[in-house]
């Protein structure tokens, strides 16, 4: 073998165990260096979501200011930090299983157009890691985020913006939100949020592909808006915030069936089926269990409190005259869930930063279950079936 081939080889040779060398150290420093991390132990994700986790063992005496779950002192010391954030996440059959709904401490459904719902999921007490399909505001939902502080986190991707009634970009503008606690994707963009052709394990329309997380937006927040438990003045989220009372659970029935119809459209019709172990209702859409993508768990709630409110269509000049809007100021009737029983009762709120309170028939505040609380908004005069 010429002696510049056996050159050659060698000088091969060196460069590849030097720099198998320098992988092997730098891959100890690394680990080393996360095995050695100050941060909690509670931080470590340990699932393919993205979420923090906290030690499920650890006595449980904080209440949760949104829907009174009790969780550990750690786990507070980590809410306390940063601020409610309400993030749109739709409910077209192609966008199922969604990522990230059975975290939300507070969840509010209506339809956007068409028959198709879509929800409001807010979040505080617990990380729920990656959320979505992320899609766009509609003004009814500014009105149920507006009640967690002056400056709630927003997440959404576009919005209505045809000029009239329901041009909730505009709103937003109006609010002073724009650039501040609203955190659209058109401004925002990647990495905190992303498209995923594959999250869903199916082919589909590039709308049904925006995802965030949790944890990238509340990191957005505080570092580039300054928003965490306080606002740019210093004031705290919770200033003025009305909390509902809370009690313990407690199953009152074997079973109970809510059946729910956003308009004629049966893809979209809801079922809520009391389970008696766990004090809890499930969550059926389109006669399919509705799972959560992160964990392959179906949605519950131990609170279903279904809201009638005024329907019409914005008049807006919009294609198909296809946005809506609610009557969510002002009163009307409500259905209330919790134990497998149905509470008749009424809603108010006295503007779009005013608390949404739930009244029993005899004028009584409602105390509602310890857990999460899924508000259905629905028409006046909407179908309501209760077995």
């Amino acid at each position: 073998m010429p002696k510049k081939t056996i050159s050659i080889i060698l000088v091969i040779l060196v460069y590849l165990i030097s720099t198998g060398i320098s992988y092997s150290v730098f891959s100890v420093k690394e680990n080393t260096r996360s095995q050695t991390s100050p941060s909690m132990q509670s931080q470590n994700t340990g699932n393919d979501y993205q979420a923090i986790t906290f030690d499920q063992d650890k006595q449980k005496t904080e209440e949760c200011p949104l829907n009174g779950a009790l969780y550990s002192k750690e786990q507070k010391d980590w809410w306390v930090k940063h601020r409610p954030l309400g993030i749109m996440v739709e409910n077209h059959q192609d966008a199922r299983p969604q990522s990230g709904i059975s975290f939300s401490d507070v969840t509010y459904e209506a339809v956007a157009e068409g028959g198709i719902t879509r929800t409001l999921n807010v979040y505080y007490c617990q990380d729920a890691g990656i959320v979505g399909p992320v899609r766009s505001a509609r003004t009814y939902f500014l009105d149920f985020i507006s009640e967690y502080g002056d400056y709630p986190l927003y997440a959404h991707v576009g919005g209505a913006n045809t000029p009239g009634p329901a041009n909730a970009l505009g709103q937003i503008g109006d609010y002073g939100w724009a650039s501040y606690n609203d955190l659209n994707q058109f401004s925002i963009g990647f990495p905190v949020f992303w498209r995923d052709q594959n999250r869903l394990g199916h082919d589909v329309s590039t709308e049904h592909t925006m995802y965030s997380t949790t944890g990238k937006l509340w990191t957005f927040a505080a570092e580039k808006r300054k928003l965490t438990v306080t606002d740019k003045s210093g004031e705290k989220w919770d200033t003025g915030f009305i909390k509902y009372s809370f009690k313990e659970g407690s199953a009152k029935a074997d079973s109970q069936t809510i059946h729910i119809e956003f308009w004629n459209n049966q893809a979209y019709f809801v079922d809520w089926n009391f389970n008696k172990q766990s004090n809890e209702y499930l969550r059926s859409n389109g006669g399919q269990p509705h799972l959560d993508r992160n964990i392959n768990k179906q949605l519950s709630a131990s609170n279903i409190v279904v809201l009638f409110m005024d329907q019409k269509n914005a008049d807006d000049g919009y294609e198909g005259n296809a946005h809506l809007l609610y009557g969510t100021k002002g009163q009307g009737k409500a259905l209330i869930f919790q134990n497998g029983t149905e509470i008749k009762g009424t809603w108010k709120k006295a503007g779009r930063t005013g608390r949404t309170l739930i009244y029993d028939q005899s004028g009584e505040e409602v105390e509602f279950n310890r857990g999460k609380i899924w508000f259905e908004i629905l028409p006046t005069g909407a179908v309501v079936k209760v077995e």
